[in-house]
């Protein structure tokens, strides 16, 4: 066997996240295949309690099915059969879910088409003019991506029953962040980390700013009094955060924080560790500069740096809207 041909993907170092998946599907069932459908009385018997066990049972054999298809625990698996009465149409939702290093959307497609074939298996005695058309991701939530959404789009039912779990936007928020490093500071290479956080927080509505500072606590510490003192709400630095003599971005923040908030932090190295055991040995830190003004100190690396936009970009809404005294969920 040519093991170069194909390959299954190796997921050890990926992060676990919460993920969730939907797909939908449609028989088009005809007049006389739709009315025995709805009026539950085809010979085999009801065939959407039928189509709804087996889409749950096909989410559960997505693996089976295919061969490079990772083996998951589902945590949770959900099958509707709508009917569309102006199309002659059942259409069939599958959800699911788990806390996983990758994606449930195979197994989403799986029970999709495995209660539509059950469908259709039921109809056939009184309908053999069927089809099944339409079988697409309707989207996809968790990872590195966040929330993804199919081209074609969702009505505003679909939307409203399955609620995207959208990253909360920053709109209108100041945002500036700040890159510490000697080399770059002095133009021994380009700064690929802190346009990176630039990046997420723009996707996310804020108005970002960027500094270039040298490592060390004097230079961090005058910048961050004067971004408080400017009204930034929130300041996100990279690198300064490891054990090398000028990794001193902890130190910085400690000389002008009036309070810490320790948990963010936390959450970025315990997150960060199923990615890389290295993970332990960051000195992340946050807290509040003056009143309103978060700072999250992160390291140097885009690696890092991109997984920790992942981790924290959920939470900076909540966090901002906490520090006001603003209503939040």
């Amino acid at each position: 066997m040519d093991q170069e041909r194909f390959h299954m993907a190796d997921i050890r170092r990926k992060r676990p996240s919460e993920r969730r998946a939907v797909a939908v599907g449609e028989l088009l069932a005809g007049a006389v295949g739709f009315a025995a459908i709805i009026g539950r009385h085809l010979p085999k018997g009801d065939a959407i309690a039928m189509a709804e066990v087996a889409g749950i049972q096909g989410a559960k054999q997505a693996s089976v099915l295919m061969p490079l298809c990772h083996p998951l625990n589902l945590e949770f698996v959900d099958v509707r059969c709508v009917p569309v009465a102006d199309r002659h149409a059942i259409r069939v939702y599958c959800e699911t879910g788990l806390t996983a290093r990758t994606g449930v959307e195979m197994e989403a497609l799986a029970g999709a088409s495995a209660a539509l074939l059950t469908l259709y298996d039921l109809t056939k005695p009184v309908e053999p003019a069927l089809g099944i058309g339409g079988v697409r991701l309707l989207f996809k939530e968790g990872g590195k991506k966040g929330v993804w959404i199919h081209p074609e789009g969702m009505s505003e039912e679909e939307r409203t029953h399955y609620r995207p779990a959208f990253t909360p936007r920053l709109d209108g928020v100041v945002a500036t962040v700040i890159t510490l490093s000697d080399r770059a500071h002095s133009g021994g290479y380009d700064d690929c980390s802190g346009p990176i956080a630039g990046d997420v927080l723009r996707a996310l509505g804020a108005q970002v700013g960027s500094r270039l500072l040298p490592d060390g606590i004097a230079p961090l510490a005058a910048a961050l009094r004067e971004e408080a003192q400017a009204g930034t709400r929130l300041v996100l630095c990279t690198g300064g955060t490891g054990f090398g003599p000028r990794d001193l971005a902890p130190e910085a923040l400690a000389q002008v924080v009036t309070r810490e908030i320790p948990g963010l932090a936390e959450l970025f190295r315990s997150a960060s560790s199923a990615h890389t055991p290295l993970a332990w040995l960051s000195r992340a830190a946050a807290g509040l500069v003056g009143d309103e003004t978060l700072v999250i100190c992160l390291p140097g690396s885009p690696e890092a740096v991109t997984q920790g936009m992942t981790i924290i970009s959920p939470l900076l809404a909540h966090a901002l809207a906490m520090v006001r005294g603003e209503s939040h969920p």
